[in-house]
């Protein structure tokens, strides 16, 4: 009874990426804002008429931003860690180039786009520019990209060349991304904290990095990470409150109580 749980509905119809919803009625049904997290949507037409239609009836775009050529195939973060396992990467420029693309539609057509968990140095100067331009841009941060490395990857163990728990998309990335994304949290260029809480079984994740899902646990440790922030003096404690309550709701334009 104290929870509120509030649907969010996809843009496209079956997450397909080729025609949107009719957002009248997902609106007039409730959903507070619309995805097809898991992917983007990969035609720009479609998704200009997408926000064009947001717009019209009062709902926000959450873009999970990832170009999927040049991250197809791809299991972490590419770089010397993943060449050094033998392992396929998945370029920053892969969401890069989304976030740069949403954040222009965004301009263009005057919809309010949130750019769900960020990952890189370079989407966190993308996000700082369109809010010093006043877009409708908002970004969120998860608990694991704003304090873990590639190198959770990287196992001591015999039995495996890398650890599949840390396996997440998008991946973890390295420390000059975690300290941007901090930094960019401390300022509020990244408006709030979001968990994309994705758990799964313990025998899938033992699939290996091939195999296992991307996924991992967030609702039980965003508080406790976000407050090790606070502990190391990173980012205030009002600050971290903020991004873990009032923010979320803001961005949707919830009341925040």
């Amino acid at each position: 009874g104290v929870v509120r749980v509030l649907p969010i509905g996809c843009i496209t119809k079956g997450r397909a990426g080729q025609d949107i919803v009719d957002m009248k009625e997902m609106a007039d049904a409730g959903v507070v804002a619309l995805s097809d997290d898991g992917s983007s949507v990969p035609e720009y037409k479609v998704l200009r008429a997408a926000l064009e239609s947001a717009v019209a009836h009062g709902l926000t775009i959450i873009e999970h931003c990832e170009d999927a050529e040049l991250s197809a195939g791809g299991v972490m973060n590419e770089g010397e860690l993943a060449d050094k396992l033998g392992l396929k990467g998945i370029p920053e420029t892969a969401e890069e180039i989304i976030v740069a693309r949403d954040i222009a539609l965004s301009e263009m057509t005057g919809a309010h786009v949130h750019i769900a968990h960020v990952s890189t140095h370079g989407s966190v100067y993308l996000i700082r520019r369109a809010k010093a331009s006043k877009f409708a841009v908002t970004a969120e941060a998860t608990p694991h990209h704003l304090t873990l490395t590639e190198e959770c990857v990287a196992t001591p163990s015999k039995k495996a060349k890398a650890d599949s728990s840390a396996k997440v998309n998008p991946p973890l990335r390295k420390e000059r991304d975690v300290k941007a994304l901090v930094a960019a949290l401390k300022e509020g260029v990244i408006d709030a904290v979001a968990t994309d809480h994705a758990p799964h079984a313990e025998y899938e994740k033992q699939w290996g990095m091939d195999r296992a899902p991307f996924g991992v646990i967030g609702l039980e440790t965003a508080l406790g990470l976000t407050l090790g922030l606070v502990q190391q003096g990173r980012v205030t404690l009002p600050r971290a409150i903020t991004c873990l309550t009032s923010a979320p709701a803001a961005v949707l334009g919830l009341p925040r109580g």
